[in-house]
């Protein structure tokens, strides 16, 4: 297996993976910056949990029309551009006066935008890195997510206790801005993956020839459904404990490192591959404590623990890049990307939904026993799919793995 150490000799992998840091970083303590704000001005666990997840919803709307850009966009510029919109639009939500639909309005134009980020860079990510070298690379990155989630919502909480929700805010735009410098210089003009423009038919192909194959299918809504549910449960953190989300939100960052260094790192491949549902159902199961209101340390210890269960990303993500043709891989890691936020930002409104006719502990409990349902499902229907090496892209029967679709010139 490709070294850690051996990842940061490859050309481009560090400012790549430097870039994604502060952009990781800038999220961490606007997210937590934007959900205090909203929740102080409003009182609203609804609105609280949207404020923060919201810009996921957006991502089906740009899966659906601006994905095919993932392949056909030069990736140093997406990326760059990418980074320079979430820094104006931070700034712009630090706005004193902003009302909350203005708010909220900015935040579908940001997620709308993201919707192209995950596909450009674990598009980029793929071609920089050898084949086997995917893995390990994708587990730096989910560790570096986690350590920085780890000290930015630490810090957060600290800079929240000490400044304005407005002055974090701002500190996060300063951060993406530093994001978008480090890309730009550090990376190189690479042309893009696919010929012709982007647009949204050619999205709408490539996503519905990706859809078709029912092993992919099932591996998608495996990344989408029961990750998104468990996200629900972390979008109530503020209303749970408001002046320990940090805390809260720190313990999950700790349990998703440990997790995808066992995943990533420690586990042998045949292990690995045959650990995706038991790590999937670890990542519900203890949240359903919280239907009994545990007190702040078993809170934050179930939380911990139930992260450790997000390698199971690592697991699925391999297979997708098993079962996918490679002139379409940043579009289908696109496609994760986005299935994956829209389902977050769909959890956390319905948890904030629930949390708003109940309680947030019951919101919590009610989105964990969802995430074992579907986790379950998913596994039967599973075993009811051929084995891998039997599918076109892994060679099985002979057979070569490839994508056909008829695009009109110019697209």
């Amino acid at each position: 297996m490709t070294s850690y150490r051996s990842l940061f000799r490859t050309p481009e992998f560090t400012p790549l993976f430097l870039g994604s840091a502060a952009q990781t970083a800038a999220g961490t303590v606007g997210g937590l910056a934007l959900g205090t704000l909203v929740y102080r001005a409003t009182g609203s666990p609804l609105l609280s949990a949207v404020s923060m997840f919201g810009p996921s919803l957006a991502q089906v709307l740009g899966a659906t029309v601006l994905l095919s850009g993932a392949d056909r966009l030069p990736p140093r510029t997406a990326l760059t551009a990418i980074a320079l919109v979430f820094a104006a639009g931070t700034a712009l939500q630090a706005l004193p006066g902003l009302p909350v639909g203005a708010v909220f309005a900015v935040l579908l134009a940001m997620g709308l935008v993201a919707s192209l980020g995950g596909g450009v860079r674990w598009g980029l990510l793929n071609e920089i890195l050898a084949k086997d070298g995917y893995l390990p690379g994708r587990s730096v990155f989910n560790m570096m997510s986690g350590l920085t989630q780890i000290a930015g919502f630490a810090t957060g909480g600290a800079l929240l206790a000490a400044l304005s929700p407005r002055v974090c805010l701002l500190l996060s735009a300063a951060l993406y801005l530093t994001a978008g410098l480090a890309l730009r210089l550090g990376l190189s003009a690479r042309p893009p993956r696919s010929a012709g423009r982007p647009s949204a038919s050619a999205t709408w192909r490539a996503n519905s020839a990706l859809w078709s194959d029912r092993s992919r299918r099932l591996t998608y809504l495996g990344l989408w459904l029961p990750n998104g549910m468990v996200v629900g449960c972390e979008s109530l953190y503020v209303s749970y404990a408001p002046h320990a989300a940090g805390t809260l939100f720190a313990c999950g960052a700790l349990g998703m490192f440990a997790g995808d260094v066992t995943v990533g790192r420690l586990l042998p491949p045949g292990v690995r591959r045959r650990l995706a549902t038991p790590l999937l159902l670890l990542l519900a199961v203890p949240y359903l404590a919280f239907a009994a209101h545990p007190p702040l340390p078993l809170a934050a210890l179930c939380v911990t623990l139930a992260s450790v269960g997000f390698g199971a990303s690592l697991v699925q993500q391999e297979r997708l890049m098993d079962l996918t043709p490679g002139e379409l891989a940043g579009q289908a890691l696109g496609l994760h990307s986005s299935g994956m936020l829209t389902m977050q930002g769909v959890s956390a409104a319905a948890a904030g939904a629930v949390a708003q006719l109940t309680t947030p502990a019951a919101g919590m409990a009610l989105m964990a026993a969802g995430s074992v349902a579907v986790t379950l499902v998913l596994a039967a229907a599973g075993r009811r799919t051929p084995p891998l090496a039997d599918h076109p892209c892994t060679g099985g029967g002979g057979r070569v793995c490839s994508v056909q679709m008829t695009l009109p010139v110019g697209v």
